[in-house]
């Protein structure tokens, strides 16, 4: 069967699984606390934050992605390999997430934790981008993308700002990386109902 034929399930089913074990290991990478009671407890909390911060993202990505394949039903070979170049980048989030938490939030730390973040925004953005082209040649492009899009290159923008930032000050980067987190949670939701809405009056399915 020829790729450009291939349904978008396939796709999907491969990243969900990818997913999964990203968020297997950032779960296998928590701390259980040394010492005893509240201050023990207290010792954790920085891996945690930082944790459901990178769970955070690797959902709200998840969300958006499942989406994303919802709307064109075949693939083409430049969505095959952004998603792969996104899949790598958001396959690095455990790995700096372990650092950030290691090296305690410094400047140098946060700063990476932003680039990777850059990065898998950018990948993203690529593989977005192969999916419009492949709507727009078959006249499925919605003007919701576009809102989308712009949203996603306003959390890049924050990213990028916030790497400089980090250099400085590392807890006002931090801000701005939940921010963006916060920006995409209840809209990545949203999107998902409005869309259902959308495919049954018209009795799409896939």
């Amino acid at each position: 069967m020829k790729l450009e034929h291939a349904s978008t399930n396939r796709l999907e089913a491969f990243s969900d699984g990818v997913i999964a074990v990203i968020v297997t290991i950032m779960v296998l990478e928590l701390r259980v606390p040394h010492g005893d009671g509240w201050r023990g407890f207290a010792a954790v909390v920085p891996w945690l934050s930082i944790y459901l911060l990178s769970f955070a993202m690797v959902a709200i990505y998840w969300v958006n992605h499942h989406e994303l394949c919802r709307r064109t039903e075949k693939i083409s070979f430049p969505m095959v390999w952004a998603n792969m170049g996104w899949l790598f980048s958001l396959s690095l989030i455990p790995f700096f997430t372990e650092y950030i938490g290691e090296k305690h939030f410094d400047a140098f730390s946060t700063a990476l934790y932003g680039v990777i973040m850059v990065l898998t925004g950018g990948t993203y953005g690529l593989l977005r981008m192969s999916v419009v082209t492949r709507q727009k040649q078959s006249g499925t492009f919605e003007h919701a993308d576009q809102a989308e899009a712009r949203k996603h290159a306003i959390s890049l923008i924050f990213y990028a700002i916030a790497i400089p930032i980090a250099l400085k000050s590392p807890h006002v980067a931090l801000l701005l990386y939940v921010a963006v987190a916060l920006l995409w949670m209840t809209p990545a939701f949203g999107t998902h109902t409005e869309c259902e809405a959308d495919e049954h009056p018209q009795g799409r399915s896939r």
